[in-house]
């Protein structure tokens, strides 16, 4: 099997609710919420690079499509990782995301591999984490 992600669902509690903490909180460009044609098909993506895309999608549905019980999530099963060109930037997007209603657990600082990050819950208590890392090159 190749290594081929193209899309990564976070499974939301409230998609309306999620899309704009998304779209209008964090100013990620999406077409909204489409696929309501069909019964548990709503859904909202987030093109991101190297045509990757972030889906947010119920949770329910993710259990019912899945065939497996919902349970609570825990903030530590996974990050999302948003790597950005500056410490600046790092605090600019810890900002935003807070403006958006995020939670800060972890304000901005310097880490002791010399790079520099936060973190923050968005709505459904997803852990993201914003990172400078100057060994990093971000491609455009």
């Amino acid at each position: 099997m190749e290594p081929r992600i193209t899309v990564i669902t976070v499974g939301v509690s409230d998609l309306k609710r999620s899309l704009e903490f998304y779209r209008d909180g964090l100013g990620w460009p999406t077409e909204g919420i489409v696929g309501t044609e069909f019964e548990g098909g709503a859904v909202a993506f987030f093109p991101l690079q190297n045509g990757l895309q972030l889906a947010l999608y119920p949770k329910q549905q993710i259990a019912a499509d899945a065939n497996v019980d919902e349970t609570p999530l825990s903030s530590t099963e996974f990050t999302l990782g948003h790597n950005v060109t500056s410490k600046e930037e790092v605090e600019d997007v810890i900002r935003t995301a807070e403006k958006a209603g995020a939670k800060i657990t972890d304000p901005p600082r310097d880490r002791d591999w010399d790079g520099y990050s936060g973190h923050f819950t968005d709505l459904d208590n997803h852990l993201w984490e914003v990172v400078w890392n100057p060994q990093l090159e971000i491609e455009e």
